[in-house]
């Protein structure tokens, strides 16, 4: 299962489909063990191989994908109130979580003349750059927040928070105000506003947020997306 894994794991946003010779270097397996286990992987629906002999992520495993319990009763219960915000902004509209050091991006919702933006629903991105990722580390255990504070911040643009205090300052708003802006730190173009989502006992399981074009108006954008982490929350169970 470790080596059938390894080899799922070759595959990400920037690298869709490769092929046999390229799983096997990438994962560091034997071309003889990769082909084995790749045969097995498409006769399971795992994987599909295309006209061109490169190979890409099945169907299988996208439908098992979507019934993890982490993201299936979450994003069932968000998605009448993700829809409700987009009516409201009319720009992107973000749902994600938090796995270990990143944020995964559950659900998303755009319009076809809203800005651009990098993520696509199971993308990942680091936690001290986005807004939901900021909300997500405010809220994470200590040891989290530590960890990501010690090591090194990766740099997206000139905005980028790439050190512990300022980014300790960031988190410290994100408590204190029940929201959190991520200002040009993907993209120049950008920012994103972002709220908590919490689940029955209170804690925060996910963060809702809204990419708009630089020189958008926060004093609309802030009210509606905390509203939305809300009213997610109180439908989750969540009865503060």
């Amino acid at each position: 299962m470790d080596r059938a894994f390894s080899l799922l794991s070759v595959f990400s946003a920037d690298r869709p489909a490769a092929t046999l010779s390229e799983l096997s270097r990438r994962s560091g397996l034997p071309l003889s063990t990769t082909h084995r286990l790749v045969a097995s992987l498409v006769d399971l629906g795992a994987l599909e191989r295309g006209a061109d002999g490169r190979y890409s992520v099945g169907l299988r495993l996208l439908e098992l994908g979507v019934l993890s319990p982490g993201s299936l009763d979450l994003r069932d219960r968000a998605v009448p109130f993700l829809e409700d915000l987009y009516e409201v902004t009319r720009h992107n509209v973000q749902l994600a979580v938090r796995d270990g050091a990143e944020v995964v991006y559950v659900e998303r919702i755009s319009a076809r003349d809203a800005v651009n933006v990098v993520t696509r629903v199971g993308s990942r991105m680091p936690l001290h750059c986005t807004g939901v990722g900021l909300v997500l580390l405010a809220h994470a255990p200590a040891d989290v927040r530590e960890a990501v504070l010690a090591a090194p911040l990766r740099r997206f643009t000139p905005r980028t928070i790439t050190s512990a205090g300022p980014l300790r300052e960031a988190l410290a708003r994100a408590r204190r105000d029940g929201y959190a802006i991520s200002d040009r730190q993907i993209e120049l173009i950008t920012y994103s506003v972002a709220a908590p989502v919490r689940g029955p006992g209170g804690d925060v399981v996910a963060s809702v947020s809204v990419v708009v074009p630089t020189g958008t108006r926060t004093d609309t954008v802030v009210p509606a997306v905390r509203a939305c982490g809300l009213a997610i929350s109180r439908a989750l169970g969540w009865a503060g």
